[in-house]
């Protein structure tokens, strides 16, 4: 049951019909009513400025299990640039709106770091078994153990029986179901398919922080990766790895950060295709100060 500090809370800010939790202790205790009830618990956690793809996670949660909880937490631990943490979009209410809108039964977790960290924002260092070091790793580091981090602090909290996750992050959910395997924890790690804009571009909260010119432009990005999927089976991964580069090499709009074609499941790099292998294409744009990220599978 909720504290009454926090019932009040919820009837003078929280005009929305539903139950918002931002203390660790009253959502376990709310969790340990649901568990002894025997529902099922889905849980999709974001960092906030929720768009039409964590909808569709959620959506995906509602349809599968007896109660749905959404965290809506920017964790300090996972951005290794101060000024992006800054900088990202914090929209609660709006966020409170869309989830309303979808379902009054869904539960939001909203807390503050000590509530998450329990007191100590303290990083574990983890081995993912090298997962950590490809793509997004090499150009931030530690960002995967404030991941892991956040990730095991919020099943311990939630202890779901599935979570669910969108591709656009790919490397990050294979981080998150390798946690679950180092942590042994009984959770079931479920990806959903990206959720695209018309023209193409993937969905991500910081598609806000880009201009008009920038948004523009920015569908070029799955353009590319539309067209490396369809040449895969011809050309060679150099050559795609040189036609990629050469087709932001005098983009006004989009810097090319990096882009791998990636064994699926290891996640690093190749240099040759081999038969009976997944392969994904990966790539990092910078549209200003805008990082954008997307991802295709390849076969």
């Amino acid at each position: 049951m909720q504290s009454a500090s926090n019932i009040l809370f919820l009837h003078a800010f929280n005009p929305i019909s539903m139950e918002l939790y931002t203390k660790r202790l009253d959502i376990e205790q709310e969790v340990a009513r649901l568990k002894n009830e025997n529902l099922s618990i889905g849980f999709v956690p974001t960092m906030g400025a929720l768009h039409k793809g964590h909808l569709a996670l959620v959506k995906e949660a509602l349809c599968n299990n007896d109660i749905v909880f959404v965290s809506i937490f920017v964790n300090p631990t996972q951005f290794n640039n101060a000024e992006d943490l800054e900088k990202y979009p914090r929209t609660l209410e709006a966020d409170l709106k869309l989830l309303s809108d979808l379902s009054s039964s869904i539960k939001v977790f909203a807390p503050n770091p000590t509530e998450v960290y329990n007191g100590e924002m303290k990083v574990i260092s983890y081995d993912f078994e090298g997962l950590e070091y490809e793509m997004e790793g090499k150009f931030r580091p530690g960002h995967f153990d404030g991941v892991g981090t956040v990730v095991k602090h919020l099943f311990n909290i939630i202890q779901p029986d599935n979570a669910y996750f969108g591709e656009k992050d790919y490397q990050q959910l294979q981080i998150v179901k390798k946690l679950v395997d180092i942590e042994k924890l009984s959770v079931n790690v479920i990806g959903c398919p990206i959720y695209r804009e018309d023209s193409g571009l993937a969905l991500s909260s910081r598609n806000k922080r880009l201009s008009k010119s920038q948004l523009e432009a920015s569908p070029k990005i799955y353009k590319v990766l539309k067209e490396v999927k369809e040449d895969f089976g011809t050309k060679s991964v150099k050559w795609l790895n040189d036609w990629v580069s050469d087709q932001f090499k005098n983009d006004s709009e989009l810097k090319l950060e990096y882009f791998e074609i990636a064994d699926a499941n290891n996640l690093k790099s190749v240099e040759r295709r081999d038969t009976g292998l997944k392969y994904r294409a990966f790539i990092a744009v910078f549209a200003g100060e805008v990082r954008l990220i997307d991802n295709i599978a390849l076969n």
